[in-house]
């Protein structure tokens, strides 16, 4: 695939529509990292326009390709990404967050009907007390699930269902609940 070729294909990519919690805005990608790169931000909130909104989850997803590919990636894509929501301070505390984490990353993928290879990532627990003039702040916890995969494709248009596997991924981590099969949902307060 050459320059032309990649652009074409992201003009598709960049026609996915999440669900209406999850904003995609496309970002500066990587250079350095392979031939080609497509990076975009998501934020997903409570649904609420003005004081009230809040931000549930955030993250970054970057698709590489290297025509040829790469040994370690095990194929010619690699995606790899970040996503960080606020927890509760029981949920923090729970010995087994990082697992449960990670398999949320698994299961995401696999309801997306996505094929993966070469996975790899890290879970992190964090959390934050303030002391002094920030005192009257709440502890805050937070978890973060680095993540990188090989998609295995037979067409680069099957690279959606990664997108969309992703977007369930940090739409749960946010706490958001499941659209059942068939809903599509309707946020009049995001509708412009």
């Amino acid at each position: 695939m050459d320059a032309n070729g990649f652009e074409s294909f992201l003009d598709q990519l960049r026609m996915f529509t999440p669900r209406p919690e999850v904003v995609l805005e496309e970002v500066p990608a990587p250079q350095k990292l392979a031939t080609y790169a497509y990076a975009f931000s998501a934020d997903v909130s409570n649904g609420k326009l003005g004081d009230e909104e809040d931000e549930l989850a955030s993250g970054r997803f970057v698709l590489l390709h290297e025509p040829g590919g790469q040994e370690t990636w095990e194929g010619e894509f690699r995606c790899v990404t970040f996503v960080r929501a606020d927890v509760d301070i029981a949920m923090q505390q729970d010995p087994s967050l990082p697992e449960f984490g990670w398999g949320w990353f698994l299961s995401a993928l696999d309801a997306a009907d996505c094929t993966i290879a070469a996975a790899s990532g890290t879970v992190t627990r964090v959390s934050s007390a303030s002391f002094g003039k920030l005192s009257p702040r709440n502890d805050e916890s937070e978890i973060e699930i680095r993540a990188s995969w090989t998609p295995v494709i037979t067409d680069p248009t099957e690279l959606v269902k990664h997108i969309a596997g992703w977007c369930t991924l940090i739409a749960e981590v946010a706490g958001l609940e499941e659209i059942p099969d068939g809903v599509s949902a309707i946020n009049a307060a995001r509708s412009r």
